[in-house]
């Protein structure tokens, strides 16, 4: 029988409406913040958009590696998120185990940047190599040359951030970001336009407002959390240079399938903007503003997922099969009920979104934007599904075959479509759209069936004696 002393046991809901409330208490600062972090890189958009189409164009490609790459660190240290929530399930006061955790999340942040800033050096041969023009190369690479000294801060940053999510502080991050949002507004103001007195830097001066930016969150994060008492307690930054090599490796263990399923997620959408680059510098534009509009949506199914990797994941610590099915539920009821509000909001009102993006006076990239968000609206509750299910599993610890599905699923359906479709068929650009939604339908789809089948998959956990 289960437990009946457990620590959590009061904190764990019994039956699904609690599980809910206690789901959405936790998701909606994660989605805020999520969907705050995207307006900082929709400021960024804004600004560069009134460069002209051209440096619009390069910040896409730069964007399209350096995201990628960001995204991968995200999701290697991401496994962070479950380990400490098993450890909170196990045990409500786990602060040795939890500050071991996070140690060695920052530890690996910090590998991992070196190592992708030296990919980020080498972004313009890598552009010119997938075929795009040398022009667009060079103003790409120039614009990741600045751009890749955010990449530290911004994973490091995520990894503070899952330690007060999982500590009950999840609106820390809401507020921070929201504070980063009116840093890089006032970054972009300043330093591509020229503005109080500083040099006009263009492209380059998005890039650097990024990165004051990232700096100024991750500062933000280490400042709250040594003054809040809670938070405190756990001394995440005293010792930082001692190892805990036990932990390095569970981390690398369930972080690394973690890590390259979000790659081949993230390279999808990447390889359709490579796609793009050689349809079109109009079709890449286009493809860049109503991607950014799909990702904005994404933030707030992203942010369940967060929330139910921990709510999973504590049950899981605490060998609770019951409050696992009711956490997933919740997640998954609340990821795909809001993607589905955002599909019929983008599929009536496209132009009403468009006009943010001050594009009309460039009728060609209206008219591709237009069609790009019709599809974008199609898949909205696929999207949503996968992520969703993907958190969920990452709770249970569960990282490799999911790894699987999103590789297969992505880059054998998804990107295997838009390259046939893309350059084989009339459709072009909307042909490589039509590729990332196959993509996004076979994953929800595999992804939906494993966490279904997950006690005939020995996912569970043993039910602890009485």
């Amino acid at each position: 029988m289960l437990e009946q002393a457990h620590p959590l046991t009061a904190d764990r809901p019994q039956d699904f409406r609690a599980e809910f409330r206690a789901t959405l208490a936790l998701a909606w600062p994660l989605a805020a913040a999520n969907l705050l972090q995207m307006m900082v890189h929709a400021i960024d958009v804004l600004f560069v958009t009134r460069l002209g189409e051209t440096p619009l164009a390069a910040s896409s490609l730069g964007i399209s590696i350096f995201g990628l790459l960001l995204w991968t660190g995200s999701g290697l240290v991401g496994a962070v998120a479950p380990l400490v929530a098993a450890e909170l399930g196990r045990r409500k006061h786990a602060v040795r185990e939890v500050r071991r955790s996070v140690r060695m999340g920052l530890w690996i942040s910090g590998l991992v940047s070196v190592l992708f800033m030296g990919v980020c050096i080498a972004g313009a041969p890598i552009l010119r190599a997938t075929g795009q023009a040398p022009g667009l190369s060079s103003l790409a690479g120039s614009f990741l040359s600045v751009l890749m000294w955010s990449m530290f801060p911004m994973i490091a940053a995520g990894v503070l951030r899952i330690f007060v999510s999982a500590l009950g502080r999840p609106r820390i991050g809401t507020v921070i970001t929201f504070l980063a949002l009116g840093v890089n507004a006032l970054g972009n103001w300043v330093f591509v336009f020229g503005n109080l007195g500083m040099p006009t830097l263009g492209l380059r001066g998005s890039a650097l407002s990024s990165v004051i930016t990232s700096v100024a969150m991750l500062l933000a994060y280490v400042i709250v959390i040594q003054k809040d008492r809670r938070l405190r307690r756990y001394r995440l930054f005293g010792n930082w240079w001692r190892p805990e090599w036990q932990r390095f490796r569970d981390i690398f263990a369930i972080g690394t399938p973690l890590g390259l399923t979000i790659l081949a997620e993230a390279g999808l959408f990447t390889g359709a903007a490579l796609l793009m680059g050689r349809i079109g510098e109009a079709q890449l534009a286009a493809h860049t503003i109503a991607l950014n509009v799909a990702a904005l949506a994404f933030q707030i199914p992203f942010g369940v997922a967060q929330a139910a990797t921990i709510r999973v994941g504590m049950a899981y610590g605490a060998r609770d099969p019951a409050g696992i099915g009711f956490a997933g539920r919740a997640s998954l009821f609340l990821g795909i009920g809001f993607m589905a509000l955002t599909a019929i909001f983008i599929w009536l009102f496209p132009s009403l979104i468009l006009r943010a993006y001050s594009v009309d006076s460039n009728p060609a990239l209206v008219g591709f934007a237009m069609q790009f968000l019709v599809i974008a609206a199609a898949f909205q509750l696929f999207d949503g599904a996968q992520t969703v299910a993907a958190g969920a599993l990452r709770g249970l610890q569960d990282t490799r075959v999911p790894m699987i599905i999103a590789v297969c699923g992505y880059w054998i359906a998804g990107y295997g479509t838009a390259i046939y479709l893309g350059f084989w068929t009339p459709l072009q650009g909307v042909g490589v759209w039509i590729g990332l939604a196959v993509g996004l339908i076979v994953v929800a789809a595999l992804l939906l069936t494993r966490w279904r089948m997950r006690a005939r998959l020995g996912l569970l956990p043993s039910i602890a004696a009485g």
